[in-house]
């Protein structure tokens, strides 16, 4: 059935010969709300028990016996291709069960908030476990008792068969049980441990940091403050540009006095909040965990703004710029291929149409434009019968789905934020350009459910779930649909989503939609923490080991030198920083890391060419001027440290351009950075749409007004900038 919106429409009936989800979610009766995707816990939804999964500092998997836990953090390994957690087959510590239930059918979702989810094992034993928390805890719904399992007797270290809690040891790993008072424990000695809990329906475990007495004190003064929501707010203040974000747990007590829970804080989270943390860590994968106490934490980020455009500073032959932006006018003319490609398009012809009107190349503007419209109008109308570019709701998974899809868009609804992102982004071009075409009565509508398939605001929503793509604890996007591995999710393309996050503020900020512009800044200043942090590394979280410059794709329980589809190492440097636009100077805040990654680069394509058997060593590497496919990418990431250097190694008219960038995008942008220098970091402004720049002692600050009222921007360092008509003003 075609549903028009605005003068769009999507189709709620299954193209011909389109795929789908191939089943439905393995959910409990009680859910009455869209169903989350790209999560960490994801397998859980789509497979009859989960694959395995990591909260952190635990990890996880839903079984036929119940619910294995262990401990993977005191176990990674580290080489020159990434960091492991070494898991082992169907790895655990042990397994919680049930006593009248030896197997159970089937796992289902029962229940989640933003980061906690809670798994029904068959109608007799619910289990909820969330990032951060070393407790799952655990409630018997049917009569019977817990029952703990291990691969052989646990040593037990502290309490007996009459006390509620007992600490136990596990392969040199330390856990505690805690049953409700008066349970009674069977099986001391063995591999076997029923709580007998006399009718009370109640127990947790614990993941413990050590094994020391006062520790298991005061994790029980919290083991019986069952978490029953997990809550994430958000607040963007214009005036001193940062973020303020807080985390909130919920809980229900069943025992004690002790309000709130302990949790743990990944390290993007506690770099950027002053909340008081305790003495106790745990080893991740993303490094450090920190252990807090209480009902909840905040942080605050600074924001450094983003550009829908970057000006014409005219440091650069404007004939030499014209003719790269005539030849695309003449020659690029993409057609529907599938929302990955045809995104990519959509991308290249909004940088394009940009940079054609900042130069007042309007002739070009005006081709670049009407192939945008075209592109997206044609997604955007799903007439009766149409089989080729239209998007398609999905009712069971709670989701919109174009096609062709692709790298598995549709069946296991993968890469939403990095296709739809493409589509944001080149929206918000025309809203800037055209601000009718963007009107909620013309093509508003249709982008709005993009936006809200892949990173929803809305918790209320009857048709999404709440920001879809995101993991609001490890502060950053999950690609894969169903995380169906047993490494857990895997996010490739960090850049990517980012160009989402830009497109999102920008369509916000032009359209007037002030919840949709914050909700774009939070994720983009969150994500630009996470990847900091652990793709790129800044902070020296990752063992020596593990001698490259950046991850390229970070997973559950790894972090690792690789790409899904090439092993040439530009294509994993280059991945997470294409495509290269106006929001991407986000790229440039650490500008003394960008000389390690390329000499990084270099050392690694040197050695990858050495192993091709056509390899010859006459010819000079391929770096510097000569890296041929990507180079330009790899180019323009240089120019954000130094410019200069990087302007000596273009080759302007030889150099191969990535599918996603433009000639002209390449040669604006090495020369803008030549002119303006590197992000300055240290100077803000009280508005969204702002960079500030500085080449030795003269900064450059530029600001872009939505609104043709004029306007007073002020900046941190007390310069002004009185805003006269929409549009870029320089400084």
């Amino acid at each position: 059935m075609q549903v028009i919106l605005g003068a769009g429409s999507y189709t709620t009936t299954l193209p011909a010969g389109a795929k789908e989800p191939a089943t439905a979610p393995f959910i409990t009766p009680s859910v009455r709300r869209p169903m989350p995707t790209n999560d960490w816990w994801s397998s859980l939804a789509f497979l009859q028990f989960s694959n395995q999964m990591f909260p952190h500092p635990l990890g996880v998997q839903a079984h036929a016996k119940g619910l294995r836990i262990y401990y993977p953090g005191i176990g990674y390994t580290a080489n020159p291709e990434g960091v492991f957690t070494a898991v082992m087959g169907e790895p655990n510590d042990l397994i919680i069960g049930h006593s009248a239930q030896a197997s159970f059918p089937d796992t289902r979702v029962e229940d989640w908030s933003d980061w906690f989810v809670t798994a029904a094992f068959g109608g007799k034993l619910s289990l909820t476990f969330g990032h951060g928390s070393p407790f799952v805890y655990g409630k018997i719904n049917d009569g019977g008792d817990a029952t703990f399992s291990f691969g052989s007797a646990p040593k037990i270290f502290a309490g007996e068969a009459k006390s509620p809690v007992l600490g136990i040891s596990v392969q040199g790993r330390s856990y505690a049980l805690f049953g409700p008072s008066g349970c009674i424990w069977d099986g001391i000695g063995t591999n076997r441990l029923v709580c007998k809990s006399g009718g009370k329906s109640y127990f947790s475990v614990a993941l413990l940091p050590d094994s020391k007495p006062e520790t298991i004190a005061l994790f029980a003064r919290y083991a019986h403050n069952h978490i029953t929501n997990s809550k994430v707010s958000w607040s963007y203040d214009e005036k001193s540009s940062k973020v303020t974000t807080k985390y909130a747990f919920t809980t229900k007590n069943y025992e004690g006095s002790t309000p709130g829970t302990l949790y743990g804080l990944y390290p993007h989270q506690y770099q950027r909040s002053t909340d008081k943390l305790l003495n106790h860590t745990y080893q991740t994968i993303r490094g450090v965990m920190k252990l807090a106490a209480g009902t909840g934490f905040t942080t605050v980020t600074p924001f450094q703004g983003v550009l829908p455009l970057l000006p014409d500073l005219g440091s650069y032959d404007k004939a030499t710029l014209k003719k790269y932006l005539d030849a695309d006018a003449a020659s690029f003319k993409p057609e529907l291929v599938d929302t990955y490609w045809t995104g990519k398009s959509l991308g290249k012809l909004a940088t394009l149409a940009a940079l054609s009107d900042a130069t007042g190349n309007q002739a070009a503007n005006q081709q670049f434009k009407a192939r945008l419209k075209a592109l997206l109008e044609d997604y955007f109308t799903a007439k009766p019968g149409k089989i080729k570019g239209l998007f398609y709701y999905n009712k069971p998974w709670g989701t919109l789905i174009g096609y062709p899809a692709s790298y598995g868009s549709d069946e296991a609804l993968n890469d939403h934020h990095f296709h739809y992102g493409y589509f944001i982004r080149a929206a918000a071009e025309l809203a800037r350009q055209e601000p009718q075409w963007a009107a909620q009565s013309k093509w508003g509508g249709m982008v709005n459910l993009l936006i809200r398939d892949c990173a929803n605001p809305d918790r209320d929503d009857p048709l999404f779930p709440f920001l879809r793509n995101f993991d609001i604890y490890e502060g950053h996007t999950w690609a894969d649909g169903k995380g169906d591995f047993a490494d857990g999710n895997n996010n490739e393309s960090s850049s990517e989503a980012m160009n989402a996050w830009t497109g999102m503020i920008l369509w916000g900020e032009l359209t007037g939609d002030k919840k949709l512009r914050d909700t774009g800044i939070y994720l983009y200043v969150t994500e630009k923490d996470a990847i900091d942090n652990y793709w790129f590394d800044v902070n020296k979280l990752y063992p020596q080991a593990f001698t490259r410059s950046l991850a390229s794709m970070v997973w559950g329980a790894k972090a690792v030198f690789a790409t899904w589809f090439s092993g040439d190492p530009i294509h994993m440097h280059g991945i997470n920083l294409l495509p290269v636009q106006s929001g991407s100077l986000y790229l440039g805040t650490h500008p003394s890391y960008i000389p390690k990654n390329l000499a990084s680069l270099a050392t690694e394509r040197i050695a990858h060419d050495k192993k091709d058997p056509k390899f010859d060593p006459s010819k000079p590497p391929r770096t510097g001027k000569n890296w041929g496919g990507w180079g330009d990418v790899i180019l323009m990431h240089q120019a954000l440290a130094d410019a200069p250097t990087a302007l000596a190694s273009c080759e302007f008219e030889t150099q191969e351009i990535e599918q996603g960038n433009s000639r002209a995008n390449f040669y604006h942008w090495i020369h803008f950075l030549n002119k303006a220098g590197q992000v300055d970091t240290t100077v803000s402004a009280d508005t969204p749409l702002y960079a500030v720049l500085k080449k030795g002692t003269k900064r450059t600050y530029i600001v872009y007004s939505a609104t043709p009222q004029p306007r007073k921007v002020t900046f941190s360092d007390g310069t002004v900038i009185v805003v006269r008509k929409a549009g870029l003003s320089v400084k």
